[in-house]
């Protein structure tokens, strides 16, 4: 909601934009029942919303671009992009939109994120041609990812946070159990759980890398030197970031976890960028 608030104006205000995400814009908001406090709709569902929602970016003639972005990096005068389909693209500003991430970070994963911890398949996998990585994946729609990997590592230890996994290797062995932390020292070296996952693997799991295959990143691990406090990242009024020309916006700012919340605060975020690129 906040990105979609945020692309509207930036178009009202005549700047050119891109904005990242998935055609079907908000799982959240599609799984809503009944929305109560949005104003103009009285007892919407979620999918009744998120209809009128891509009718009004059609109208617009705002195409989402269907990348997952793995990586914000601030550089002196602009942002350097990085997607899932190892695509890059530069832009003067940003505003991070993410959501919130419904599973916490594993103890050691922002640790060693660029040192083993990845978040992105067709990046890094090639990285790990003949080695053994360990995959935690929330998705079902992301199995394509680890058939990518499965394609590069000998051995993968699949971990999915999802029900009915399809995905079937001779390399790829699955465990139902979520590890305690990634550890390591220069780089990562190997999986913690907390008790035996399974017979015959063991509670430390020795690994090459481990890749994190979720819908989103968290902020966190996305942009490096992002002031992030309990999961949200810290904003001022004008939904500035502490880095210069990054701002955020919805639910990824804390809570009230609420569209008009987050609607409020993406049209905000958009005026401040216009108002910087002055």
């Amino acid at each position: 909601m906040a990105g979609i608030s945020a692309a509207l104006t930036l178009q009202a205000n005549k700047k050119s934009f891109l904005i990242f995400g998935s055609a079907e814009l908000s799982d959240k908001i599609s799984k809503a029942e009944k929305i109560h406090n949005y104003p103009g709709f009285s007892d919407v569902s979620g999918k009744e919303l998120v209809s009128a929602l891509k009718s009004q970016l059609l109208d617009a003639n705002i195409a989402v671009v269907e990348e997952k972005v793995t990586g914000v990096y601030a550089l002196k005068e602009k942002f350097t992009l990085l997607t899932d389909t190892g695509k890059q693209y530069e832009a003067r500003t940003v505003i991070l939109a993410t959501g919130v991430e419904s599973i916490r970070l594993i103890e050691g994963e922002e640790a060693f994120s660029g040192r083993g911890v990845s978040y992105c398949a067709t990046c890094d996998g090639f990285l790990y041609k003949g080695k053994t990585i360990a995959v935690v994946c929330t998705s079902k729609r992301l199995e394509h990812e680890i058939g990518y990997l499965a394609d590069f590592a000998e051995k993968v230890y699949l971990i999915p946070m999802y029900k009915n996994v399809e995905i079937e290797r001779d390399n790829i062995i699955k465990i139902q159990k979520m590890p305690k932390s990634i550890a390591g020292g220069l780089r990562v070296n190997r999986l913690i759980f907390s008790t035996t996952p399974m017979e015959g693997i063991p509670a430390e799991l020795p690994v090459d890398g481990v890749f994190m295959l979720r819908e989103s990143v968290s902020p966190a691990v996305l942009v490096g030197g992002l002031n992030v406090v309990d999961g949200h990242v810290q904003v001022d009024r004008n939904m500035a970031t502490n880095l210069v020309g990054c701002y955020a916006a919805g639910d990824c700012t804390g809570r009230p976890y609420q569209y008009a919340k987050a609607a409020g605060e993406g049209n905000m975020a958009a005026h401040s960028v216009s108002a910087y690129l002055k």
